[in-house]
């Protein structure tokens, strides 16, 4: 069986790799070989996918003591995204009520105001960069204010999830040193909390390890960091990548313009269509002999589940390359599914569905000043655009 370098050579903008498309049809199953560590298994249907993110048979756990297929010299993935149930669910327990929908409907309010208040702010102006200007402090604000960390100290904490996030952008001891100082940090933050609890989620969470003594104080620390970064680094290149493709072909942007209520499905298809990860999903490992699509899978054997392509799987969404703003049912994996289901995504979904609200209702005539000239990310976890200027203005 052919053994191919991955991830493959990286296509322009939000084009999904060729590559993927022909796996899919051909080869659904197939051998792959990261910059660094071992062989995996690559697996691009839906199906699969699914089973290797829901399957007890497959194991995060298990990478802890192998050399995982990875993108980076050094294996940075660890801490809650490396455990499987129980332990998993016992650390995720202690923000179990951190992002319900109800909790999250509460911050629908001041999540309009904020972005209501930007909007106007980069109208001001004759362009606007839909990255700096919009996306990054709707999206800070939000995760800063529902937490309790210091809006004031954003520049800090974006530099070192950044970080986090870069594969080639910097070297592997500037990503370890802004790990440690991101740990340092949150946990000056975490015993700050301790001593003066407020009426934020850390504290909540704090209240929750005091009562029940199920997760360490070092525990605490991880999933603090978890969702600081998750809650608006994923959120902040998404919102871009979905003003992107709904301004590319503006008659989308219209639609949704002239008729609101398209927007919550609007979103769930602008997870699926578009591909945010660059590198594929962290791998698992089989714990026993599994058969997918026809193919053997020996314990023990890391398995790579390629959702930017399950979102695009014929068997499951018809005209899978079109973007269908009305698409329903949609079972896309945009936000993973299984026991690593995005703990962020009803706060992910509200902030998208405001922006998309509030941008359609404010400024209907936006448009991209040049398309083929938006900048976009380089070496990092996640393809999107670095710089999008945008503007309401004719002519600019």
């Amino acid at each position: 069986m052919t053994v191919r370098a991955f991830p493959f050579p990286r296509a322009p903008r939000l084009d999904l790799e060729p590559e993927y498309r022909a796996l899919q049809d051909d080869e659904p199953v197939s051998r792959v070989r990261f910059p660094y560590g071992e062989e995996a298994w690559l697996v691009t249907r839906h199906a699969d996918v699914r089973t290797v993110l829901t399957d007890p048979r497959f194991s995060r756990a298990a990478s802890l003591e192998r050399d995982v297929p990875r993108v980076t010299r050094e294996d940075f993935s660890g801490g809650i995204v490396a455990m499987d149930p129980p332990e998993h669910t016992r650390v995720r327990s202690v923000c179990r009520h951190a992002f319900t929908p109800r909790t999250v409907a509460r911050l629908r309010e001041r999540a309009t105001a904020v972005a209501t208040e930007l909007v106007k702010d980069a109208l001001a102006a004759e362009a606007f960069d839909g990255v700096e200007d919009f996306a990054l402090p709707f999206t800070l604000k939000m995760i800063c204010e529902l937490l309790g960390v210091p809006y004031a100290d954003r520049e800090h904490f974006r530099h070192w999830a950044e970080a986090g996030l870069a594969t080639t952008a910097i070297s592997e001891d500037e990503r370890w040193a802004a790990t440690g100082r991101m740990w340092d940090y949150v946990a000056a933050l975490v015993a700050e909390r301790r001593a003066r609890p407020r009426e934020d989620l850390i504290s909540a969470m704090l209240a929750v390890q005091s009562a029940t003594g199920t997760v360490s104080d070092d525990e605490l620390v991880v999933v603090v960091m978890t969702i600081l970064v998750a809650g608006y680094e994923t959120t902040s290149t998404q919102l871009p990548n979905f003003m992107y493709v709904l301004l590319d072909d503006p008659a989308r942007f219209r639609a949704l313009a002239a008729d609101p209520l398209l927007i919550p499905s609007a979103v769930e298809e602008l997870m699926r269509y578009v591909p945010l990860e660059a590198n594929g999903t962290t791998p698992r490992y089989a714990v026993e002999d599994v058969v997918l699509s026809g193919t053997r899978i020996a314990a023990g054997s890391p398995v790579v589940p390629a959702s930017v392509i399950a979102n695009r799987d014929p068997r499951v969404f018809a005209d899978p390359d079109r973007l269908v703003l009305t698409r329903d049912p949609n079972p896309h994996l945009g936000f993973g599914v299984g026991a690593h289901f995005c703990l962020g995504a009803p706060l992910a979904r509200l902030e998208l569905r405001v922006a998309l609200d509030v941008l359609a209702a404010t400024a209907p005539g936006l448009r991209i000043v040049s398309p083929d000239g938006v900048d976009w990310k380089a070496g990092m976890l996640v393809r999107g655009p670095s710089r999008l200027m945008l503007t309401e203005r004719s002519g600019s």
